[in-house]
């Protein structure tokens, strides 16, 4: 993993111990680099940090907090994952809707931080399954709750497609499907595939939405 390029990791909380904690968690991670680590959005603003970083950020902050702090930070082009001791659902719902693409409690321990920041690295959205569950109930709706990429398996599940067959569809592995899958369940609380099923047509969440690469004919290969 030495020659990937690492993940760019900035940290915004005023509480100085859990600041260092959270900094130390993500530096002694190998793939990731951590830049700045401060008290405040005007002091992160103030830092450089280059746009398209994954920001921990705490919402109840001095001067800019909760949502407004959310919308600054993703507004300089990073990407945020909230973790916050305040985590009901007016501060979810606010969070998300201001541009946040993660959020966790501070019940969350140092390898559930790493996840959340890798997976939104990697384009994904994280939401712990608790928290989740104040969107579904939203008028958000799962959308809110779900990558791109997860809303896709979800389509296609919907559509009657196996695993192997979703592989071929999106031109990724079996395992990756499976991934995909049981992200999609954490987030949800779906757990068998015609709940999964009816969730897709409750939302809306069809395979029309993707473009799909056509199948290889008989002679093909």
């Amino acid at each position: 993993m030495s020659g990937e390029p690492r993940i760019r990791v900035g940290v915004i909380e005023d509480h100085p111990l859990y600041r260092e904690a959270v900094a130390r968690v993500l530096t002694e991670a190998g793939d990731m680099e951590v830049g700045a680590v401060v008290d405040s959005v005007p002091a992160f603003a103030a830092s450089g940090q280059p746009p398209g970083s994954v920001v921990v950020l705490d919402l109840k902050l001095r001067g800019v907090a909760d949502s407004a702090a959310v919308h600054r930070v993703a507004g300089m082009g990073h990407h945020v994952l909230v973790v916050s001791a305040h985590a009901g659902q007016h501060e979810v719902l606010g969070a998300v809707s201001a541009g946040a693409r993660g959020y966790l409690s501070k019940e969350a321990d140092g390898p559930d931080i790493l996840r959340a920041v890798r997976e939104i690295a990697a384009g994904h959205t994280h939401v712990s399954p608790t928290l989740a569950s104040y969107l579904l109930d939203s008028n958000r709706g799962v959308k809110s709750v779900l990558s791109e990429r997860e809303r896709q398996v979800l389509s296609l599940v919907a559509a009657g497609e196996r695993d192997t067959d979703i592989a071929v569809a999106m031109d990724i592995s079996v395992r990756t499907v499976r991934s995909y899958l049981e992200r999609i369940r954490d987030k949800t609380g779906r757990r068998r595939r015609p709940e999964l099923t009816r969730l897709a047509i409750e939302e809306g969440i069809t395979a029309g939405e993707f473009r799909r690469p056509p199948r290889p004919g008989p002679g093909a290969g």
